[in-house]
């Protein structure tokens, strides 16, 4: 099991210039990543005059989640990894691809990204509310969390295989791809559910901002409950212990 690979990190690394550099990175990517997406929520409540939500807005929000997404992954793959997501993070922790200490910074960054995102929207549209993510009518709070659990589980399971995984080869811009692609699927099937967020940073800028908290906690173990089983499964059954790539000791 991989598990056992976790690495709490060295106090020292908190302050290193590449982690600082690469948390930096994570906040700006969470911060393109959610004004895209949940300002294309907000242009459509515009456009709509806070109408109920249609098949072509729900198609829009998955295209721009998408796109977005695509965009945040690749500008930071070099830099973080591309993570723009703590569950993704957490992932990567549980697998033993990055440190306790790193998970946190990345946290920290992504959520304020977020946090700061909706900000700039709340300002930016004359003060319009950023919406919370909410289950619908005659979704339970059990329902909404097996849905986080298994979009997230499919989610992390492309990262590990496109981004993650050392014998991936040459991927280049095809992991940004099918990242952006698998969230966008997913929206496209839980979005009318529960929201489809997948990602706790997503569901606690709104929160935040508009300061609702409804079954906010569907949010946060559920994408962490799926990321952890995807994980475990891909390291253990498809990366190993000869092919896994051993932590920098200075990571230690």
């Amino acid at each position: 099991m991989p598990i056992y690979r976790i690495a709490v990190g060295n106090p020292g690394e908190a302050g290193h210039p590449d982690a600082l550099k690469a948390a930096l990175a994570e906040f700006i990517s969470m911060l393109i990543f959610v004004f895209a997406g949940e300002g294309s929520g907000m242009a459509f409540n515009k456009l709509t005059n806070n109408g109920s939500t249609t098949p072509e807005g729900l198609v829009a929000a998955a295209l721009a989640h998408a796109f977005a997404l695509f965009v945040g992954v690749s500008v930071a793959a070099n830099i973080s990894g591309g993570h723009v997501n703590p569950a993704v993070t957490f992932g990567a922790f549980i697998g033993g691809h990055i440190t306790l200490l790193r998970l946190i910074l990345y946290w920290i960054a992504q959520l304020l990204g977020s946090v700061v995102a909706c900000l700039l929207l709340k300002f930016s549209t004359g003060g319009m509310e950023t919406s919370a993510f909410a289950l619908s009518s005659g979704v339970s709070a059990s329902n909404a969390l097996v849905f986080e659990i298994v979009m997230t589980f499919g989610l992390v399971y492309t990262v590990y295989a496109t981004a993650v995984d050392p014998k991936k080869g040459n991927v280049g811009i095809v992991a940004p791809i099918a990242i952006g692609f698998i969230v966008g699927a997913n929206i496209l099937a839980g979005g009318a559910f529960d929201g489809a967020s997948m990602n706790p940073a997503v569901s606690f800028g709104p929160a935040v901002v508009s300061w609702t908290w409804s079954n906010h906690w569907v949010y946060w173990v559920g994408p962490l409950i799926g990321a952890a089983i995807a994980a475990i499964i891909y390291d253990h059954i498809y990366i190993g212990d000869n092919a896994h790539e051993q932590l920098p000791t200075t990571d230690y």
